[in-house]
């Protein structure tokens, strides 16, 4: 599917063929044109919990208010922020230059020690990047998804087991749609969300194309 296609084509489908399953070749597949995406630093500060498990997806559901995608999908994907992903530096600069290890070996520390709320910003911004290249990627395999915060994040990351500073930031399903996604809601004219220059200048316009 091209590019274009495949970014008009990704809808939320929230109702899925419960029989279906991700054969392990292709979650590989998914999760390894996934991870393309870019981080801070490559520090990669990610972390996937793939579920697959039909009694753990039915706990995970009742986490999320029993939506039932969550238990319906052929794959819940617990999407998380490795919010001390950063401090490893020997594991994210391992392959990079020598150089480049010892400038960023110096630098990262500075820009995160003792800012959590970096930390947090950098883990959210990444699980939103790799996210979508996970949505698009599996569309471009023939399947849907739905990205979801509607879930007790305490209770997910105790259901799945993760650790304080591993947080379950948001969930994606994965799978067959048995319904199709609901008609877009519409979306903003171009000069309501972009500036040119400087905030407020509106010199853009035009209908975005939301078919």
């Amino acid at each position: 599917m091209e590019t274009l296609d495949t970014i008009r084509a990704r809808r939320s489908v929230k109702h899925y063929d419960s029989e279906h399953r991700l054969t392990e070749s292709e979650l590989r597949h998914l999760l390894n044109h996934s991870v393309l995406a870019p981080s801070s630093f490559n520090m990669q500060n990610w972390h996937f919990v793939v579920v697959t498990d039909r009694a753990v997806q039915e706990q995970i559901c009742a986490a999320g208010w029993n939506q039932g995608q969550l238990r319906d999908a052929s794959a819940t994907i617990v999407m998380c922020g490795n919010l001390k992903g950063w401090q490893n530096t020997e594991r994210y600069l391992r392959k990079a230059p020598e150089d480049v290890q010892k400038m960023f070996g110096g630098m990262v520390p500075g820009l995160y020690a003792e800012n959590q709320q970096l930390e947090r910003d950098e883990a959210v911004r990444s699980v939103g990047l790799v996210g979508m290249n996970l949505m698009l990627v599996a569309k471009d395999m023939g399947y849907d998804t739905c990205p979801m915060i509607g879930y007790d994040a305490n209770k997910v990351a105790e259901i799945v087991g993760l650790p304080e500073e591993v947080p379950p930031l948001m969930i994606i399903t994965v799978g067959v749609a048995k319904e199709p996604a609901r008609p877009r809601m519409g979306l903003l004219d171009l000069e309501e969300v972009v500036s040119i220059d400087r905030y407020g200048n509106n010199s853009l316009t035009g209908e975005v194309d939301d078919s």
